[in-house]
Protein backbone atom coordinates (compact mmCIF):
# COMPACT_ATOMS: atom_id res chain seq x y z
CA UNK A 1 0.00 0.00 0.00
CA UNK A 2 1.40 2.84 -1.14
CA UNK A 3 1.45 5.98 1.44
CA UNK A 4 0.43 9.64 -0.18
CA UNK A 5 3.20 12.58 -0.25
CA UNK A 6 1.42 15.63 1.82
CA UNK A 7 1.42 19.01 -0.31
CA UNK A 8 3.33 20.75 2.49
CA UNK A 9 5.94 18.16 2.14
CA UNK A 10 6.03 18.85 -1.41
CA UNK A 11 6.45 22.55 -0.87
CA UNK A 12 9.31 22.22 1.54
CA UNK A 13 10.93 19.79 -1.18
CA UNK A 14 10.47 22.22 -3.97
CA UNK A 15 11.86 25.07 -2.14
CA UNK A 16 14.91 23.00 -0.90
CA UNK A 17 15.17 22.53 -4.77
CA UNK A 18 14.82 25.94 -5.43
CA UNK A 19 17.47 27.02 -2.80
CA UNK A 20 20.49 24.72 -4.39
CA UNK A 21 19.70 24.39 -8.06
CA UNK A 22 18.91 28.29 -8.66
CA UNK A 23 23.11 29.48 -7.14
CA UNK A 24 23.72 26.61 -9.99
CA UNK A 25 21.31 28.04 -12.72
CA UNK A 26 22.43 31.80 -12.02
CA UNK A 27 25.80 31.60 -14.05
CA UNK A 28 24.80 29.18 -16.41
CA UNK A 29 21.63 32.12 -18.06
CA UNK A 30 24.44 34.94 -17.45
CA UNK A 31 27.04 33.14 -19.42
CA UNK A 32 24.86 33.38 -22.47
CA UNK A 33 24.33 37.09 -22.19
CA UNK A 34 24.96 38.83 -25.36
CA UNK A 35 26.54 41.83 -23.46
CA UNK A 36 30.05 43.13 -22.37
CA UNK A 37 29.45 42.80 -19.10
CA UNK A 38 27.35 40.75 -16.90
CA UNK A 39 23.84 41.27 -16.47
CA UNK A 40 21.05 39.44 -15.10
CA UNK A 41 18.76 38.14 -16.57
CA UNK A 42 20.35 37.74 -19.62
CA UNK A 43 19.99 40.05 -22.90
CA UNK A 44 20.46 38.76 -26.45
CA UNK A 45 21.53 35.09 -26.82
CA UNK A 46 25.73 34.30 -27.57
CA UNK A 47 27.95 31.51 -27.53
CA UNK A 48 30.77 33.99 -27.99
CA UNK A 49 31.86 33.79 -24.11
CA UNK A 50 32.12 29.50 -24.44
CA UNK A 51 34.70 29.93 -27.27
CA UNK A 52 36.58 33.00 -26.02
CA UNK A 53 37.16 30.60 -22.83
CA UNK A 54 37.94 27.79 -24.53
CA UNK A 55 40.60 28.73 -27.15
CA UNK A 56 42.04 31.05 -23.89
CA UNK A 57 45.60 29.21 -23.80
CA UNK A 58 45.92 30.56 -20.14
CA UNK A 59 42.05 29.07 -19.41
CA UNK A 60 43.19 25.71 -20.70
CA UNK A 61 46.51 25.78 -19.01
CA UNK A 62 44.89 26.39 -16.02
CA UNK A 63 41.87 24.05 -15.89
CA UNK A 64 44.77 21.37 -17.44
CA UNK A 65 46.99 21.92 -14.70
CA UNK A 66 43.84 22.01 -11.67
CA UNK A 67 43.17 18.46 -13.16
CA UNK A 68 46.17 16.80 -12.49
CA UNK A 69 46.85 18.45 -9.47
CA UNK A 70 43.29 16.96 -8.58
CA UNK A 71 44.13 13.43 -10.04
CA UNK A 72 47.36 13.18 -7.72
CA UNK A 73 45.52 14.45 -4.91
CA UNK A 74 43.05 12.12 -5.01
CA UNK A 75 45.33 9.66 -5.44
CA UNK A 76 47.69 10.15 -2.67
CA UNK A 77 44.38 10.86 -0.47
CA UNK A 78 43.06 7.27 -1.15
CA UNK A 79 46.40 5.85 -0.46
CA UNK A 80 46.92 6.88 2.93
CA UNK A 81 42.90 7.27 3.34
CA UNK A 82 41.96 3.79 3.17
CA UNK A 83 44.95 2.05 5.38
CA UNK A 84 44.21 4.95 7.68
CA UNK A 85 40.39 3.71 7.79
CA UNK A 86 40.78 0.48 8.07
CA UNK A 87 43.41 0.90 10.54
CA UNK A 88 40.62 3.31 12.54
CA UNK A 89 37.88 1.01 12.42
CA UNK A 90 39.22 -2.91 12.78
CA UNK A 91 42.07 -2.27 15.40
CA UNK A 92 42.67 -0.81 18.49
CA UNK A 93 44.67 1.76 17.90
CA UNK A 94 46.26 4.04 21.19
CA UNK A 95 45.07 7.51 21.57
CA UNK A 96 42.43 6.72 18.58
CA UNK A 97 39.99 9.57 19.10
CA UNK A 98 43.05 11.77 19.61
CA UNK A 99 44.31 10.02 16.07
CA UNK A 100 40.77 10.88 14.37
CA UNK A 101 40.19 14.34 15.81
CA UNK A 102 44.06 15.44 14.68
CA UNK A 103 43.13 13.89 10.89
CA UNK A 104 39.91 15.08 10.78
CA UNK A 105 41.54 19.17 12.13
CA UNK A 106 41.41 20.43 8.42
CA UNK A 107 37.50 19.97 8.13
CA UNK A 108 37.02 22.44 11.60
CA UNK A 109 39.97 25.19 10.66
CA UNK A 110 39.80 27.64 8.33
CA UNK A 111 40.96 27.04 4.96
CA UNK A 112 42.92 30.45 4.96
CA UNK A 113 44.43 29.26 8.15
CA UNK A 114 45.77 26.26 7.49
CA UNK A 115 47.31 27.56 4.26
CA UNK A 116 49.40 30.35 5.98
CA UNK A 117 50.63 27.84 7.98
CA UNK A 118 51.87 25.62 5.23
CA UNK A 119 53.14 28.43 3.75
CA UNK A 120 55.11 29.56 6.74
CA UNK A 121 56.40 25.48 6.98
CA UNK A 122 57.26 25.50 3.22
CA UNK A 123 59.20 28.65 3.85
CA UNK A 124 60.86 27.41 7.38
CA UNK A 125 62.39 24.37 4.98
CA UNK A 126 63.30 26.55 2.36
CA UNK A 127 61.32 24.90 -0.21
CA UNK A 128 60.35 25.71 -3.51
CA UNK A 129 58.76 22.37 -5.19
CA UNK A 130 56.12 24.31 -5.76
CA UNK A 131 53.34 21.17 -6.89
CA UNK A 132 54.94 19.12 -3.87
CA UNK A 133 53.84 21.55 -1.83
CA UNK A 134 50.12 22.23 -3.74
CA UNK A 135 49.72 18.49 -3.46
CA UNK A 136 51.05 17.94 0.35
CA UNK A 137 48.30 20.95 0.94
CA UNK A 138 45.66 20.07 -0.96
CA UNK A 139 46.16 16.09 0.40
CA UNK A 140 45.86 17.90 4.38
CA UNK A 141 42.19 19.10 3.32
CA UNK A 142 41.04 16.46 0.92
CA UNK A 143 42.14 13.06 3.31
CA UNK A 144 39.80 13.98 5.99
CA UNK A 145 36.68 13.35 3.18
CA UNK A 146 38.45 9.75 2.32
CA UNK A 147 38.86 8.77 6.38
CA UNK A 148 34.95 9.61 7.04
CA UNK A 149 33.93 8.07 3.94
CA UNK A 150 35.91 4.91 3.81
CA UNK A 151 35.57 4.41 7.70
CA UNK A 152 31.88 4.73 7.42
CA UNK A 153 31.70 1.90 4.63
CA UNK A 154 33.94 -0.66 6.77
CA UNK A 155 32.00 0.06 9.75
CA UNK A 156 28.73 -0.88 7.78
CA UNK A 157 30.54 -4.01 6.23
CA UNK A 158 28.68 -7.55 7.13
CA UNK A 159 31.25 -9.78 9.30
CA UNK A 160 29.28 -12.26 9.01
CA UNK A 161 30.16 -12.85 5.25
CA UNK A 162 33.40 -12.41 5.92
CA UNK A 163 33.45 -14.94 8.66
CA UNK A 164 31.43 -17.41 6.46
CA UNK A 165 33.68 -17.24 3.78
CA UNK A 166 36.43 -18.01 5.75
CA UNK A 167 35.00 -20.86 7.19
CA UNK A 168 34.15 -22.09 3.90
CA UNK A 169 37.69 -22.34 2.76
CA UNK A 170 37.92 -18.89 0.43
CA UNK A 171 41.50 -17.37 0.74
CA UNK A 172 42.34 -13.89 2.14
CA UNK A 173 42.10 -12.12 -1.13
CA UNK A 174 39.10 -14.09 -2.21
CA UNK A 175 37.38 -12.46 1.13
CA UNK A 176 38.99 -8.87 0.06
CA UNK A 177 37.56 -8.92 -3.55
CA UNK A 178 34.89 -11.09 -3.79
CA UNK A 179 33.22 -9.62 0.08
CA UNK A 180 34.63 -6.49 1.21
CA UNK A 181 34.94 -4.76 -2.15
CA UNK A 182 31.54 -4.51 -3.22
CA UNK A 183 30.66 -3.09 0.35
CA UNK A 184 33.09 -0.72 0.67
CA UNK A 185 33.43 0.51 -3.17
CA UNK A 186 30.60 3.00 -2.68
CA UNK A 187 32.27 4.52 0.38
CA UNK A 188 35.56 4.85 -1.86
CA UNK A 189 34.32 5.83 -5.07
CA UNK A 190 32.48 8.88 -2.99
CA UNK A 191 35.92 9.56 -0.85
CA UNK A 192 37.69 9.94 -4.20
CA UNK A 193 35.19 11.65 -5.80
CA UNK A 194 34.25 14.50 -3.01
CA UNK A 195 38.75 14.39 -2.62
CA UNK A 196 38.96 15.50 -6.72
CA UNK A 197 36.35 17.74 -6.59
CA UNK A 198 37.53 19.76 -3.02
CA UNK A 199 41.19 19.69 -4.86
CA UNK A 200 39.72 21.17 -7.92
CA UNK A 201 37.67 23.93 -6.80
CA UNK A 202 40.53 25.04 -3.86
CA UNK A 203 41.27 28.71 -3.83
CA UNK A 204 42.47 29.36 -0.42
CA UNK A 205 45.19 26.82 0.05
CA UNK A 206 46.49 27.33 -3.60
CA UNK A 207 46.52 31.03 -3.32
CA UNK A 208 49.00 30.51 -0.33
CA UNK A 209 51.35 27.97 -2.21
CA UNK A 210 50.83 28.45 -6.23
CA UNK A 211 53.21 30.53 -8.72
CA UNK A 212 53.18 31.52 -12.13
CA UNK A 213 53.88 28.22 -13.39
CA UNK A 214 51.52 26.37 -11.47
CA UNK A 215 48.43 28.33 -11.41
CA UNK A 216 44.53 26.32 -10.71
CA UNK A 217 41.74 27.30 -12.31
CA UNK A 218 40.50 29.22 -9.26
CA UNK A 219 43.17 31.33 -8.98
CA UNK A 220 42.80 32.17 -13.07
CA UNK A 221 39.34 32.72 -12.39
CA UNK A 222 40.03 35.36 -9.54
CA UNK A 223 42.78 37.21 -11.81
CA UNK A 224 39.61 37.21 -14.60
CA UNK A 225 37.29 38.92 -11.91
CA UNK A 226 40.04 41.18 -10.86
CA UNK A 227 40.65 42.09 -14.60
CA UNK A 228 37.28 42.48 -16.35
CA UNK A 229 33.77 41.46 -14.88
CA UNK A 230 32.15 40.14 -18.87
CA UNK A 231 29.85 36.92 -19.24
CA UNK A 232 33.21 35.23 -19.62
CA UNK A 233 33.41 34.64 -15.92
CA UNK A 234 30.25 32.97 -15.24
CA UNK A 235 31.19 31.01 -18.71
CA UNK A 236 34.19 29.80 -16.82
CA UNK A 237 32.05 29.11 -13.53
CA UNK A 238 29.26 27.35 -16.08
CA UNK A 239 32.41 25.15 -17.29
CA UNK A 240 33.35 23.89 -14.15
CA UNK A 241 29.59 23.17 -13.06
CA UNK A 242 29.56 21.06 -16.43
CA UNK A 243 32.37 19.28 -15.55
CA UNK A 244 31.26 18.11 -12.34
CA UNK A 245 28.05 16.84 -14.08
CA UNK A 246 29.91 15.26 -16.42
CA UNK A 247 31.90 13.18 -13.73
CA UNK A 248 28.42 12.04 -11.92
CA UNK A 249 27.22 10.53 -15.07
CA UNK A 250 30.68 8.93 -15.57
CA UNK A 251 30.09 7.27 -12.41
CA UNK A 252 26.65 6.16 -12.97
CA UNK A 253 27.59 4.80 -16.23
CA UNK A 254 31.24 3.70 -15.78
CA UNK A 255 30.88 2.00 -12.22
CA UNK A 256 27.18 1.55 -12.22
CA UNK A 257 26.46 3.44 -8.88
CA UNK A 258 24.09 6.54 -8.40
CA UNK A 259 24.63 9.85 -6.79
CA UNK A 260 21.97 8.74 -4.16
CA UNK A 261 24.15 5.68 -3.19
CA UNK A 262 26.90 7.52 -2.92
CA UNK A 263 25.47 10.59 -0.32
CA UNK A 264 24.01 7.12 1.69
Amino acid sequence: MTETVSPFLKIVVAIILLIVVAPLVVPLLMSISDTAYIVFPPQGFTLKWYAAVLTNPEAQGSFLFSLELAAIVTIVSLILGIPCAVGLTRFKVPGQDAVLGIILSPLIVPLIVTGVALLQLFSMMGSRATLLQLIIGHTVICLPYVIRSVSASFVLINRNLEDAASVLGAAPHVVATKIIWPQVRPGILAGGIFCFIVSFDDYPISMWLADGNHFPIPLYLYTVIERSFDPSIAAIASLMIFFALFLVLVIEKVFGISLARLAS
